[in-house]
């Protein structure tokens, strides 16, 4: 057995050689009885609690592509207009083949009003919405950077 990589597969692709990927992340927040709130999403594989994210999108700025992603996984009608960046978090994606991908995932913020919000969206059966306070929401997410920023919200 390997003694540096216990637990090496044949032909896996570990994230160390690897270079990170970029992805695009919406942390959507509401004002809600005088707190504030985030929205997280369970993910679609593990059902871990997680903030809307994918790849960019040609075309679209990046706050533009969260909010794409935003709208398909959580329901969420914003204008980019409204998002701003604050900063970025690092996580390993998980393949389909067992590989892992390094991902520094841009983050937006963008204040939901009620009426942003829908209940029939692309991902609507495949997913679980969840309004908690920021502090709530650092302990459900997996991602230490993530949990810092949310800490600091």
């Amino acid at each position: 057995m390997n003694q540096i990589f216990p637990q090496t597969v044949p032909g896996a692709v570990h994230a160390e050689s690897v270079l990170p990927r970029r992805q695009v992340a919406a942390l959507c927040w509401r004002k809600h009885k005088g707190r504030k709130e985030v929205l997280l999403i369970t993910s679609r594989d593990t059902g871990r609690w997680i903030v809307p994210k994918g790849w960019p999108i040609e075309g679209l700025s990046d706050a533009e592509a969260a909010l794409q992603e935003a709208w398909e996984e959580a329901g969420v009608r914003a204008d980019a207009d409204k998002a701003r960046h604050i900063g970025r978090f690092s996580y390993e994606k998980g393949m389909r083949d067992g590989t892992t991908l390094p991902i520094n995932a841009e983050l937006y913020k963008v204040r939901l009003r009620d009426d942003e919000l829908r209940d029939r969206f692309p991902e609507a059966r495949e997913r679980r919405r969840l309004w908690v306070t920021p502090r709530r929401a650092a302990k459900l997410v997996d991602e230490p950077d993530l949990q810092d920023i949310l800490r600091k919200f």
